[in-house]
């Protein structure tokens, strides 16, 4: 869509508010509006003003002034707002240089694309994510000086069987057990259908929708691949729809990574291929299906997993997702159809335009554009150093021997460890100038500051239950 017919859909959907949408550095979308009259064709190069210092992990107040160029290809018509809405995605540029901002997400992952261009490797990097969330009816959380706790409520957590809810008529998915039975167990078809829909509004192409494996309302909504940057704006515009139209419901949505003690967490499962001339680079004769390309993609993303784990898991709470028992990936293997492997093939079909690899640790704390392009890269580092991943794992990894076990590389075990992986090897992320030294050390100075020191300095409530009567 040119500037011009983006002018020419405000008249047509009589829209009366223009919404401009861009991501701040952690992964949170943010937003300001404007009358449509407001709207020119010279805003999309011009841009519009803001103020940087406000945005988590961006500029100082010294240096405040930024500019938001509007996208005129991410258009669509908001599904929630009172007034006819259009929102547009934006990129960040410096208001005197004009340059694009180096710790702008959007920026990068553009950076990446051309990467992948300009390097030879590919034409294009497809990538389709499995984002996963709780449905919740109630959550309460607070932590001061003198407490700290939180409190989470579902009509479907197994935990309510016996509570009186007058009546209570039970048909409450078991821990673990949730993928997928049939309603009444599963209390939100309807509510995942109205998602589609929503998203469906929105231009995003859905391929399923199911219930997934934990207690109290935990789904997955499968959207259809794209490249690199069409993911990532997609993957903002998924987690908008979800979490409105829950609301709308009288329900909340959290991607929080493991919101739930003792039941699965939330994944965001990466599938990736790079394609040239129209031709799957990844599709071969070798083992599963695959070429020796996209072994060597494998190659650098094991090489470079814990590293990669601290923008694709970004959060402390990411690592407590990221445990043995719980279906996600903490060993450093790849297989076919292993769901235990940090690195799937999956089989679902033979056709050589499906074959892909599967990065199965994310979840959907991550910021998309930078966990896609952290991906990206690492992949290619692989084909262009020709990284082997050794011997595929075959078995469930969770049931190995200790002494086999032990061969076998793990994910970082807490955040501090993936910024300190993160730390020591980011030399395939500045190929290209894809990530910039100061975005990279910006992103760790910030974690550790604002995450991992903030939680290590404050009680935990089960520390109580272990130490109080030391």
């Amino acid at each position: 869509m040119t500037p011009q017919e983006v002018l020419s859909l405000c008249k047509e959907r009589q829209i009366r508010v223009v919404d401009f949408r861009f991501i701040d550095f952690p992964g949170l979308w943010q937003h300001f509006s404007i009358p449509v009259e407001g709207l020119e064709e010279d805003t999309f190069e011009e841009g519009l003003g803001f103020d940087g210092s406000s945005m988590r992990g961006w500029r100082g107040i010294a240096e405040s002034d930024m500019l938001v160029i509007p996208d005129p290809t991410t258009a669509f018509v908001d599904p929630f707002s009172e007034q006819a809405t259009l929102i547009l995605i934006c990129n960040i540029v410096d208001p005197i240089t004009k340059e694009p901002y180096n710790r702008d997400p959007r920026n990068i992952a553009m950076k990446a694309e051309e990467y992948l261009k300009t390097s030879g490797l590919g034409d294009a990097a497809y990538f389709g994510p499995e984002p996963e969330f709780f449905i919740f009816d109630d959550i309460r959380y607070d932590q001061n000086e003198h407490s700290g706790y939180y409190f989470i409520d579902s009509i479907e957590g197994q935990w309510n069987t016996g509570r009186d809810e007058g009546p209570n008529l039970g048909y409450k998915p078991r821990y673990k057990e949730g993928y997928f039975p049939v309603p009444p167990t599963d209390k939100y078809q309807d509510l995942r259908n109205r998602m589609v829909s929503n998203l469906q509004a929105c231009g995003i192409e859905v391929e399923c929708q199911h219930h997934e494996v934990a207690t109290a309302g935990q789904a997955e909504i499968d959207i259809k691949f794209d490249t690199l940057l069409r993911t990532a704006d997609k993957v903002q515009i998924f987690k908008y729809v979800v979490k409105n139209t829950a609301y709308q419901a009288g329900k909340t949505v959290t991607f929080m990574p493991k919101p739930v003690f003792t039941d699965n967490g939330s994944g965001m499962h990466v599938h990736m291929s790079f394609w040239k001339n129209n031709q799957n680079l990844f599709a071969g004769d070798e083992y599963a299906g695959m070429s020796e390309t996209a072994k060597f993609a494998i190659g650098g993303i094991l090489q470079h997993a814990p590293a990669l784990v601290a923008l694709t898991n970004p959060t402390t709470n990411s690592f407590k997702r990221l445990v043995p028992g719980y279906e996600a990936p903490t060993r450093l293997a790849y297989s076919s159809q292993n769901r235990s492997a940090a690195v799937r093939i999956p089989m679902y079909s033979a056709s050589p335009k499906s074959r892909r690899i599967e990065f199965r640790c994310p979840d959907p704390s991550a910021n998309p554009y930078l966990a896609f392009s952290a991906l990206m890269m690492a992949a290619a580092d692989g084909i262009r150093n020709k990284i082997d991943p050794g011997q595929p794992l075959d078995k469930n990894l969770y049931d190995l021997p200790p002494e086999e076990l032990a061969s076998v590389p793990s994910t970082p075990a807490t955040l501090e460890v993936a910024l300190d992986s993160l730390e020591n090897d980011h030399e395939f992320l500045l190929a290209g100038d894809v990530f910039s030294r100061d975005a990279i050390f910006n992103w760790v100075g910030y974690k550790r500051e604002n995450e991992v020191d903030a939680l290590r300095l404050r009680p935990h409530p089960h520390e109580f239950a272990l130490y109080y009567d030391i």
